[in-house]
């Protein structure tokens, strides 16, 4: 039976905002990190093309897909989606998810078998692809390979990074759109006004509750993206999945899984204020898995049955041969 799943996606990905300091060459944060436009971080020279042929179009405040097809008609829907997850993704919600998905109760599968499961979850409105989502997983995994052959880490964490989207299935609880998918944000401290639909914050408990709507909120300045709560969804579920399975992968793996949806950070450059030296070189990492992404869905197909092997090994290495979901 396949799960036709409609996937909001968001406004924020949509718009293009550049930020430029005196020299050409560099872009400056917000925090003062600073990336080169040429390369996202030193040594990482990602390709304009990737190897389906089709065109980055980077920049690095803009992670941008094409949304102009039918984006008329999905943009009520989105603002729903949006206001339904600002409302009710709280601090204590997240706790509480955390505490419930933590138990790692819900199967005992292996990660391939969890990407052959993630197939009954079709991303109904997508704008760039009706496709299993195994599909896209191959697709940037492969896309990774192809121009970073010897980062075998990056290939797999390409490959797992949406798995988590098996919140939505009935046998991990069926969970509502708003906690499974969307740009993802901290909670715990102020909602910062780059996050997508930020009006219907107001809504949330939290942006009334002193202890929370600090800009530091609960946290500390340079704390860690490890200490920090964020909005509960599929990125963070699988980040849990892979850290309490006993995971072997660099920490810049898990930093990508948990973070890949976090567009207020790697988009518009907020919430560095909670950054560690740690996450920002794991952030380069994440500049460059997300040209991935966001580029490398075609109507090309991979051959699942011929790259099976090389993921399964990829697999083994770095991951027990079941893990607790």
């Amino acid at each position: 039976m396949t799960v036709l799943v409609e996937h909001f996606t968001s406004d924020s990905r949509i718009e293009e905002k550049k930020m430029k300091d005196e020299r050409d060459d560099e872009v400056l944060w917000d925090g003062g990190l600073v990336v080169s436009k040429s390369k996202e971080a030193d040594g990482f020279d990602a390709p304009d093309i990737n190897f389906l042929g089709h065109s980055f179009s980077y920049t690095l405040f803009s992670l941008s897909r094409d949304y102009e097809n039918g984006a008329s008609e999905r943009q009520k829907g989105v603002e729903e989606f949006y206001r339904m997850q600002h409302i009710h993704q709280t601090y204590d919600f997240v706790k509480e998810m955390r505490k419930e998905y933590g138990k790692l109760n819900k199967m005992d599968m292996s990660i391939w078998e969890c990407c052959e499961l993630l197939n009954n979850v079709v991303d109904d409105s997508d704008p760039d692809l009706d496709e299993p989502q195994i599909q896209h997983l191959l697709q940037t995994a492969e896309a990774i390979r192809t121009d970073y052959p010897k980062e075998d880490w990056l290939h797999l964490t390409a490959l797992i990074h949406d798995l988590g989207k098996v919140l939505l299935l009935p046998e991990f609880g069926g969970l509502p759109q708003w906690a499974v998918v969307g740009d993802t944000f901290p909670v715990g401290c102020a909602f910062d006004s780059a996050n997508i639909h930020h009006k219907y914050f107001k809504e949330n408990p939290d942006n009334s509750n002193p202890k929370y709507n600090t800009k530091n909120g609960v946290y500390s300045e340079g704390c860690g993206l490890d200490n920090v709560l964020m909005s509960w969804g599929h990125d963070d579920y699988m980040y849990l999945v892979a850290k309490e399975n006993g995971t072997t992968l660099p920490h810049a793996g898990l930093f990508i899984i948990r973070y890949h949806s976090f567009y207020p950070l790697h988009k518009a450059g907020t919430y560095t204020h909670l950054m560690s030296e740690e996450d920002r070189e794991d952030l380069k990492w994440l500049l460059v898995f997300n040209k991935y992404d966001l580029y490398s869905k075609s109507k090309v197909q991979v051959d699942v049955e011929q790259v099976k092997p090389y993921y399964i090994s990829l697999i083994n290495k770095y991951f027990p041969a079941k893990l607790k979901w």
